[in-house]
């Protein structure tokens, strides 16, 4: 990795903490608290040692006689000092459980937020599942580093620095053991750091990665087992599963490696501490007044001593220990900024106006478009739309048909030309407005996990029972749903697979029937329903098209042939347009795609 990689992972993961603890501080009232709890707690648990050293001077008189009164006041004194400071402690973790999650729904809030900002291209090229991941286990992990291992740095920081000061009063000289362990340690550990990382950053990716191939394969089911591809879809997955649990034991193993390595230093710096104490008591005993006083420690100095150096070195070794899972969090969380910072939809112009009284007059004018840069699928598309008027776009698949009407609600912005509506450019009017102005009617149907009302009600904000009741009447359904269990207050599951769907796109139909708006898009909106159903259909759509523009994707071209005008498409281009009767006589293309489905 080069010198200017290694700067920008730096500059990435500094960028990540100080977002992190943006949303710490959102919560400053609390986490004072919490600071003042931790102190207190560490402090408290740092006064033990010291009281346990007042024990043994106790014991330890030159007569070689006890004062059982002293040894009993401070080991009352102990027991009262570890009760407060595990008490303090136990309110500091529910504490801390309780900002964590409170920064898990802000994160989460944001986060979702931001999906609905998204431009609906950045949904066509990245899987849900993927996306899901970012929401569910990404977030989890940073709330679990959040509640845990950011209290257990702030704690040993403090305990540290007390063990620090305490072992510096009672021998330097034992101190010196810790010149050596302690850089050692840091070292080490510093070194494991730098490498492990990509692990961690792999690890999350192949999680995400598995995550979408479990959504995409789970989603089809169906089609999966009419073809018989349950052993590919399997094998392809015991190989992503795989690659994750391999990413995973990469990021455990060299993690857990950090642990056990400080620990072993760690008990090195207690064993020397040992050794070199007990050395210095027996010259304390031998040399008495003659000794150095830097020299010269007690029985109790040194049983303190040690306690404090587990203390000191305890907190390292934790740090150790947790580090793998504070990278895990700092690649979950840098998963979660990037999402956000995917750029949303472009603000509407500043002089956007709202359209309103909308009559729906559509023209477009020598409209340019692409995907991907440099590949033009629309070329120099024009049309002219009456209010009132009914335009079927055809043509063989990959022609442009659903293209043309992703620019008409500008899910895309065009590359060249210009879009109007009832005289106003789309791109100099609010987005909002623009697509209130339509009704979509998608050939993939949309339901969510609610009632039947519900679905239908959706269509129009503040409708009434009634309202709903008369859609569903004209959409064909009412009968079919009073002989749902609950009627309309049936609960249909996730997008509505406990039902067929013929129904499920006649329930969208109905929502399409509540809603007012001037202009119409159907995308196949018959496509999955049979042909006696397809002949109630068209004659509520007659109804529902009456007075509104219409674009009307279809490839069954006899439900079209009323159009006011049929435009064919090919290759991003208008090959022919007129009536049915007009396209008929001139024997083209459209003759030739309407004469083969009765072929």
């Amino acid at each position: 990795m080069t010198d200017n990689n290694i700067k920008a992972r730096r500059k990435s993961r500094r960028g990540v903490l100080l977002r992190v603890c943006k949303y710490l501080f959102a919560h400053k009232w609390l986490l004072a608290l919490a600071f003042f709890l931790m102190v207190t707690s560490n402090v408290l648990a740092l006064v033990g040692p010291y009281l346990s050293g007042k024990a043994l001077d106790a014991i330890e008189l030159g007569t070689g006689s006890v004062d059982i009164d002293t040894v009993i006041k401070y080991c009352i004194l102990m027991a009262v000092v570890y009760i407060v400071s595990g008490v303090l402690s136990y309110l500091l973790a529910v504490l801390m459980v309780h900002i964590s999650q409170k920064i898990t729904y802000s994160m989460r809030k944001e986060l979702f937020d931001h999906l609905t900002e998204l431009p609906v291209g950045y949904f066509d090229t990245h899987q849900t599942g993927d996306t899901v991941s970012h929401i569910s286990y990404d977030i989890d992990t940073v709330n679990a580093s959040l509640s845990n291992d950011l209290l257990q740095i702030c704690a040993s920081i403090i305990t540290v620095v007390g063990s620090f000061v305490m072992m510096v009063k009672i021998s330097p000289v034992l101190l010196s053991v810790f010149l050596f362990t302690v850089p050692v340690s840091i070292i080490f550990t510093r070194y494991k750091t730098i490498h492990i990382r990509p692990y961690f950053r792999r690890r999350s990716a192949k999680l995400g990665e598995l995550n979408g191939y479990a959504e995409e394969m789970l989603s089809g089911q169906k089609a999966i087992r009419a073809y018989g591809r349950e052993d590919v879809i399997t094998g392809r997955f015991d190989g992503k599963n795989g690659e994750a649990c391999d990413a995973y034991y990469d990021a455990d193993y060299h993690g857990a490696v950090i642990g056990p390595a400080v620990n072993f230093i760690n008990n090195l710096s207690i064993s020397f501490i040992t050794m070199l104490g007990g050395i210095l008591y027996m010259l304390t005993l031998i040399m008495g007044a003659s000794l150095h006083p830097m020299l010269r420690v007690a029985l109790s100095d040194v049983g303190t001593f040690v306690q404090y150096s587990r203390k000191f070195a305890g907190p390292i070794n934790e740090f150790a220990n947790i580090l793998s899972e504070i990278q895990s969090a700092t690649s979950a969380a840098e998963r979660v900024f990037n999402l956000m910072d995917e750029a949303p939809e472009p603000l509407d112009a500043e002089d956007a106006v709202v359209l309103s009284d909308v009559q729906g007059k559509v023209d477009i004018d020598h409209v340019y478009f692409g995907y991907v840069p440099g590949k033009t699928i629309i070329k120099d598309f024009n049309l002219n739309c009456k209010p009132g008027s009914t335009i079927a776009i055809v043509g063989p698949t990959g022609a442009g048909k659903t293209t043309v009407i992703n620019l008409l609600m500008r899910f895309y912005d065009i590359d060249r030309g210009a879009i109007y509506v009832d005289g106003n450019e789309i791109r100099q009017v609010t987005r909002d407005s623009l697509r209130l102005s339509y009704t979509m009617v998608l050939q993939e149907t949309w339901l969510f996990c609610g009632t039947v009302y519900e679905n239908i009600a959706y269509g129009r904000i503040g409708a009434t029972r009634e309202e709903v009741i008369a859609a569903a009447k004209a959409a064909r359904i009412h009968s079919y749903i009073e002989t749902l269990p609950d009627g309309y207050n049936t609960v249909l599951s996730d997008d509505g697979v406990n039902i067929s769907k013929g129904q499920k796109q006649l329930l969208t139909i109905a929502r399409a029937m509540l809603s007012d708006s001037p202009m119409l898009i159907l995308d196949e909106a018959t496509s999955n329903v049979d042909s006696r159903t397809e002949i109630l259909i068209g004659e509520a759509m007659n109804e529902l098209m009456k007075g509104r523009t219409c674009f009307v994707i279809a490839h069954r071209l006899s439900t079209i042939q009323n159009a006011d005008r049929i435009l064919v498409i090919r290759n991003g281009n208008i090959e022919e347009q007129g009536t049915h009767d007009e396209l008929m006589k001139a024997k083209g293309f459209y003759a030739s795609l309407y004469n083969a489905q009765f072929e």
